[in-house]
């Protein structure tokens, strides 16, 4: 009896074996050696005209801040060494020239004023478990005819401060998210 085999351990070992091998050539697709059919073309999106970025025009002019994406613009360094992005360019009188990445939302409406609209949202690091670091969220400032304003940081549950880590200036900016 030094060789008896236990049965409830090799049925679940077998029973493995097969599902990871089912599963296995299910996500391959058809056993047959014909081609799976290409899928079917989407709709195409309206292309960006070429040597520009989504939401900029030729010329760099932000012409919809909500469809511009971080890299698109210039990196800057700013206060107490904060790096950061300033996308498009200011408008004529615009008081965004005399901000400057790593500035508190305090000192940013002491001197652009109060915005039009704001609000905050999640980053993606907020989701890691047990991470303490910055940019968990992101407060955003939207001014009328002037652009908007990205704050990363801010307390614990606190979600209207930070420091200024982009302006995304647009002379076409509506004011409201």
């Amino acid at each position: 009896m030094g060789n008896r085999i236990n049965s409830p351990a090799v049925l679940w070992a077998v029973t493995a074996v097969v599902a990871l091998a089912t599963v296995g050539c299910a996500s391959r697709g058809s056993s047959g050696s014909q081609p799976a059919a290409a899928p079917a073309p989407a709709a195409a999106a309206p292309a960006a005209p070429s040597g520009s970025k989504a939401g900029l025009d030729a010329r760099g002019n932000v012409v919809d801040s909500s469809k511009v994406e971080a890299g698109s613009g210039r990196t800057v360094k700013g206060m107490n060494g904060y790096e950061g992005e300033i996308t498009g360019n200011p408008a004529r009188n615009s008081k965004f020239t005399r901000l400057q990445i790593g500035m508190s939302t305090k000192q940013v409406t002491d001197l652009a004023g109060q915005p039009t609209d704001q609000g905050a949202y999640m980053t993606g690091k907020a989701w890691i478990p047990f991470y303490f670091g910055s940019d968990r969220h992101r407060f955003e400032m939207t001014y009328k005819g002037q652009g908007r304003l990205i704050f990363a940081g801010g307390g614990m549950g606190d979600f209207s401060s930070g420091n200024l880590i982009w302006i995304i200036h647009n002379a076409n900016e509506s004011g409201y998210r």
